[in-house]
């Protein structure tokens, strides 16, 4: 079970950290990603890591402002995201993948219920 949180309204340039708690099972044993939705539009990628910790990939939109991280000692994968703007507002889904890694929405097979981000300008 994925249980994310950490979202809210904030103002462009902001910063926020989403916090994606494991249950039942280490997310060190599976690869680990950020997804998001915006209203009207599909479920998009916005980072992976793999399983090994090893690996980080992000959305073209979002390198060099969000970084996805690891607690593997609180079982949690976290999101911190910085100077935030208004079209990353969205949902933001963590997901699990029964692999060491994929960039791959259909390959997540466990999914948090997500958490609103929403930027205003």
């Amino acid at each position: 079970q994925l249980q994310a949180s950490g979202g809210g309204l904030v103002q462009a340039g902001a910063s926020l950290r989403l916090s994606c708690a494991a249950s039942g099972r280490s997310v060190s044993r599976y690869a680990m990603g950020w997804f998001r939705q915006a209203p009207g539009k599909e479920r998009e990628f916005v980072a992976a890591m793999s399983a090994s910790g090893g690996t980080i990939d992000y959305a073209d939109f979002v390198k060099g402002r969000f970084t996805i991280s690891r607690d593997n000692a609180k079982n949690t994968v976290y999101l911190q995201m910085n100077s935030l703007k208004p079209e990353d507002t969205a949902v933001y889904y963590c997901a699990a993948a029964d692999r060491t890694y994929s960039l791959s929405k259909g390959e997540y097979a466990y999914w948090g219920q997500g958490t609103l981000v929403t930027v205003s300008s």
